[in-house]
């Protein structure tokens, strides 16, 4: 049983963001800070990508752990209404997949960082970045 109300849930569960988030400003701002450009939430790819690293061929997905189904503490799923969350969580599931494939088949590499691993994830990305010469 959800300890908050039906109205109270629904506020808190709208004011969950999908853009714009603390790890994807995060993220973002290392990448600048690193001399590395990019855009954002390219509409025209499949699962509009959080960052878009033109010149690297390079998509990532700053992927909060619990929505997105990630192995961590973050990512566990709810006791309660389990049916509604299994199926919500296994559909976001099979939708994210779907989007990574085909970006995969259009020729882009595809990067996730979890909400849990923004920090040392972000690191070891810059240091690959800069490691790689565009295409």
């Amino acid at each position: 049983m959800d300890k908050f109300t039906a109205e109270k849930r629904s506020s808190i569960m709208s004011s969950v963001r999908s853009k714009n988030t603390k790890p994807e400003m995060y993220v973002r701002s290392v990448l600048h800070n690193n001399g590395l450009r990019f855009r954002l939430h390219r509409k025209d790819l499949p699962g509009s990508p959080d960052i878009v690293l033109t010149k690297f061929e390079t998509v990532i997905f700053v992927n909060g752990c619990f929505w997105h189904g990630h192995d961590c503490s973050k990512g566990r799923r709810p006791a309660s209404n389990l049916d509604f969350w299994n199926e919500k969580l296994d559909q976001n599931l099979r939708r994210d997949e779907e989007n990574h494939e085909a970006l995969r088949e259009m020729g882009w590499h595809v990067i996730i960082i979890w909400e849990c691993e923004v920090v040392s994830a972000t690191e070891k990305i810059v240091k690959k970045l800069k490691r790689t010469k565009p295409p």
